[in-house]
């Protein structure tokens, strides 16, 4: 395969290395937030690290926010960052911690890390680290399963959310773990199985693919053959995206539609200043799938209104925009976790 790779695309993506896991039975609070932020609405809540929650495969990090006092099972959101990004960064532009204290649900975050992939990309692309129970899915299942053994976790009630790298690892999770999720958000993110290499994932983050819509739906019901039900899903995307072309997004409404074994239509279509949304349901009238297509946006995380002469401050911030919607406080309402 030859062809000549962007500079922006070839710093995504490096090969990964896997190094011996640590692990250290304690949890640790991390430093206070800058008050520095993209959203207006503060996120002055503290991650806590947990530095022990299990064999740890993928030798990732875990982090969570669970807010106080609530004494009911409560839902909880898995949020993945993209690359270049870390999850304190992720958390105060994006506001789940705010939103999290808000409504009464738990914010779990996985970090990758530097020793795995230089560029802080999760390694979606390497098909050892993404299969059940092994590598990066294996320790974030770890996470999960930690969060429902400490806190008291709605185990009906368990939500995904990734960007970029983020959003193609969040593929694999609810593709994998179809029983374990009640939904989740795909955000410039891949279908499951787009790639099984470095370079092959560049060629299809650049291009998108081919595969037939049967093709991509066989990926799912080949990982989980015994699936009694699978999330809903719910994708976003920007028609200008230059780093994830938008033909991915096409290809993960394929895939879920084909793994369901639901005929290829063009959904139910509604429409928002600066976007559309299109929405396909079941039998019953019940929504499966998503995508919102967000019009001349490109490839971040849609957020809403951003502070009077805001600019980033790093790396996660450049990958955080302004939007006609917030992706957070849509998938808030969409996954009913308002209190």
């Amino acid at each position: 395969m030859n062809f000549k790779v962007p500079s922006r695309l070839r710093r995504l993506l490096v090969d990964s290395v896997e190094l011996p896991q640590l692990k250290f039975p304690m949890t640790q609070p991390l430093s206070q937030p800058s008050r520095r932020r993209v959203s207006t609405r503060p996120s002055s809540q503290r991650l806590t690290e947990v530095l022990w929650f299990g064999r740890n495969p993928g030798n990732l990090r875990m982090l969570e926010y669970v807010p106080p006092g609530v004494k009911a099972p409560m839902p909880l959101v898995v949020v993945l960052h993209g690359c270049h990004q870390n999850a304190e960064d992720f958390d105060r532009a994006s506001g789940w911690t705010a939103l999290a204290r808000e409504h009464g649900f738990a914010v779990l975050y996985a970090e990758q890390k530097a020793s795995n992939n230089p560029n802080l990309c999760f390694n979606w692309f390497r098909p050892s680290l993404v299969t059940r129970d092994r590598g990066e899915l294996g320790s974030i299942r770890e996470m999960i399963d930690f969060s429902r053994r400490v806190h008291s976790i709605d185990d009906s009630r368990i939500f995904v959310m990734g960007l970029s790298a983020g959003g193609a690892l969040a593929s694999a999770l609810l593709a994998t773990y179809p029983e374990l999720f009640a939904a989740g958000a795909i955000i410039g993110g891949l279908p499951f199985g787009a790639a099984r290499d470095a370079m092959s994932a560049l060629d299809v983050m650049k291009r998108g693919s081919s595969r037939p819509a049967e093709k991509w739906g066989e990926l799912v019901r080949e990982v989980s053959p015994e699936a009694a039900r699978y999330p809903v899903v719910s994708i976003w995307h920007g028609d200008a995206d230059d780093v994830v072309s938008f033909a991915n997004a096409e290809a993960s409404v394929a895939q879920w539609l084909a793994a369901r074994e639901r005929p290829r239509t063009k959904g139910r279509l509604r429409l928002f200043e600066g976007g559309e949304r299109r929405e396909w349901r079941d039998d019953y009238g019940h929504m499966i799938l998503e995508l919102v297509t967000l019009t001349d946006f490109g490839h971040g995380l849609p957020v809403g209104s951003v502070v009077d002469g805001w600019e980033p401050a790093n790396d996660t911030e450049r990958y955080i925009l302004p939007a006609a919607l917030s992706a957070p406080d849509e998938l808030v309402k969409s996954w009913k976790l308002t209190a």
